[in-house]
């Protein structure tokens, strides 16, 4: 079975670290009722998807692949 874009596995990967990275940031909003500390590990958690998020949105630049939205 071929996909439809050759990019697919990657393009569906970064779908799933975009979603990833959008609900880490909102879980800093949940962590500000325990405190510092779980804000940081929050910011942390969240900061670290957004770096998957964006590597991989590099890696897809880097073969062409044009991501909207």
């Amino acid at each position: 079975m071929h996909s439809p874009h050759p990019h697919a596995d990657l393009i569906a990967t970064f779908r799933r670290a975009e979603a990833e990275a959008a609900h880490k940031h909102g879980l800093i909003k949940a962590a500000e009722k325990k405190g510092p500390k779980a804000i940081q590990a929050a910011a942390d958690t969240a900061a670290k998807a957004a770096k998957r998020r964006d590597a991989l949105a590099k890696k897809l630049a880097a073969l062409g692949v044009a991501l909207s939205g």
